[in-house]
């Protein structure tokens, strides 16, 4: 994407260079920080970022089991005075900023694209509805209850209001003012993001766990059928409220790492990307996608029906066959399009973009490191499967899936990775070809056009053609005949980046909303027993689950980038 980054120190070490140059067409120097030692207030905000999140993490755990005296209203009372010191403070940043006409003096194109705060705003919107499930859930008990999980679900409606419009208009902030004060209320933001999506993930996983163990929850002695429908509202509306406390928390870090930076833009030139969704496709992709898609759907359906709704195992057994035989098919055909992605980068041009990016570095830090969770699941089920005495279809079916997987997620951050590093291509091959062109041609003879340019330049000198920088013959020629294999690159990589992100739309759907075989599947609950293994699935499956998200944001970028 090209446009050139420097740091504080690196602004400063250009700035002394220019006071001793004398080149009259050196472009100008940013400004220099009037910060000290940037290091030292991003070290004081991590301090307090860990000490908050330390706190937060033992409270949500320790709430989570009944036999500990934590009860989830301490975890409530704290999130949500950590979220009205957030409100407060994203008031005074917005107050702050406008009234001091250099507070932004620039800002940083890559961050905050207009599909991630688009995404941000649909699951804000959905969380939303969710707090109103809450509060009429928890409203129906109010004389039993205590008042912080009314008032809980009220703050967290009105911090998820002024968050999604705070990171609307301030994503691309390079912030000067008030910098350690910033940084210190951005971690403190990112902080309490992190603990509400502690808080929803422990909360869902428990629900399910219990509810996948035929236990019974302490809130089941209320019954009634209004209340019914709000909790169980909720708690399918939970997957969407993770999502948004995750983009929510990198969006904010991107800002961290944002404050006090000068961005100088005249070292290289900013691309606009065009999102043209359906132009320059074969529709192979988006078609493909689309039938995963809603085969994915229809399997979700019946497994769930199924499963939940049957207590007889063979009926069990047949949604577990069509759930792992839809997964092995559908993660067989994303690790084959992925290897072929890497191999038409092989083929590509583009040069490598090296400059200076704090969103890409972040996407694929989430990638790599949200990986992590599901190759440990699978990597768990792959040692119980095989020490497992017992053979039949299903734990060879499992074995495969989880086989699978771990090349699927491999192959898919490879490809992934390698388009972020790519530079975008030219925006208009045509414009390119009428600067290159001194004639104006619409039709050019290679011929005629390489015998009125010789190597030699003594027939048409370049100056001949004011402001027209001179080129070869061989150059023109490449540029006419190399367009269409370049168009062919560009329209596969971009059917294979739309079949991967509605792929992992459904890998993100089925486990987000119920599908979960590592409880449905015996083989690895028998093996590490009724502890250990809910306790691998709880903590390692969420960040499968955030994976498969933040995959199919960052294939966008790679769709809208090729």
């Amino acid at each position: 994407m090209g446009c050139g980054h420097k740091d504080d120190k690196a602004s400063l070490a250009s700035s002394q260079t220019a006071s001793f140059s004398h080149q009259p067409h050196q472009p100008p120097s940013p400004p220099t920080s009037k910060e000290v030692w940037k290091k030292g207030g991003r070290m004081f905000s991590i301090l307090l970022a860990v000490h908050l999140a330390l706190l937060a993490c033992t409270l949500v755990s320790s709430g989570a089991f009944e036999k500990i005296a934590v009860h989830d209203y301490d975890v409530f009372f704290l999130l949500t005075i950590m979220m009205l010191i957030v409100i407060v403070w994203i008031i005074f940043y917005l107050v702050s900023t406008s009234r001091c006409p250099d507070a932004i003096p620039c800002k940083d194109s890559h961050a905050g694209p207009v599909w991630l705060r688009g995404g941000l705003i649909l699951f804000a919107i959905f969380s939303l509805v969710m707090d109103v499930f809450k509060i009429g859930y928890y409203s129906s008990f109010y004389s039993c209850l205590s008042a912080i999980k009314i008032i809980y679900p009220i703050v967290q409606a009105i911090f998820v209001i002024i968050q999604t419009y705070f990171l609307w208009v301030s994503a691309k902030d390079c912030v000067h003012v008030h910098l350690n004060v910033t940084r210190c209320g951005l971690m403190l933001t990112l902080t309490t993001n992190l603990a509400v999506w502690m808080s929803a993930v422990t909360d869902e996983s428990v629900h399910k766990a219990h509810s996948k163990l035929k236990k019974n929850v302490t809130e089941e002695i209320f019954k009634c059928q209004i209340c019914q429908i709000f909790k169980n509202g909720y708690f399918w509306l939970y997957p969407f409220n993770i999502e948004y406390s995750l983009f929510a928390s990198a969006m904010v870090y991107v800002m961290w790492k944002n404050v006090g930076r000068f961005i100088d833009h005249h070292s290289h030139h900013i691309h606009r990307l065009k999102f043209r969704l359906f132009q320059r496709t074969f529709f192979v992709g988006i078609v493909l996608g689309l039938i995963t898609l809603v085969s994915g759907l229809g399997v979700l359906i019946v497994y769930e029906v199924q499963v939940n709704s049957s207590n007889d195992s063979s009926k069990k057994n047949e949604a577990l066959t069509m759930y792992y035989i839809f997964n092995i098919v559908c993660l067989g055909l994303m690790s084959l399009v992925c290897i072929g992605g890497s191999v038409t980068y092989r083929f590509d041009k583009r040069d490598m973009d090296r400059h200076k990016n704090p969103t890409r570095t972040l996407d694929v830090a989430l990638l790599m490191g949200a990986a992590l969770g599901q190759y440990a699941i699978s990597y768990y089920s792959i040692v119980a499967i095989v020490a497992s005495t017992s053979r039949d279809a299903i734990s060879a079916l499992n074995l495969t899936y989880a086989l699978l997987m771990i090349a699927q997620h491999t192959f898919q951050n490879i490809f992934i990775i390698e388009g972020l590093h790519r530079q975008p291509p030219k925006e208009d091959r045509k414009h390119d070809l009428h600067q290159k062109n001194p004639y104006g041609l619409t039709f050019v003879n290679v011929n005629a056009v390489s015998l009125r340019i010789p190597d030699s330049g003594s027939a048409l000198a370049p100056s001949t053609v004011p402001g027209i920088e001179a080129i070869r013959p061989s150059e023109l020629v490449q540029s006419l005949t190399g367009s269409k294999k370049m168009n062919w690159r560009r329209k596969f990589l971009r059917e294979i980046s739309m079949f991967l992100l509605l792929s992992n739309i459904i890998l993100w759907i089925m486990p987000a909303f119920g599908a979960r075989p590592q409880f449905d599947n015996d083989k690895e609950l028998n093996f590490y027993g009724d502890s250990m293994w809910p306790a691998i699935v709880d903590i390692c499956l969420p960040f499968g689950i955030f994976y498969r998200m933040h995959a199919v944001a960052s294939l966008l970028e790679v769709y809208i980038m090729s």
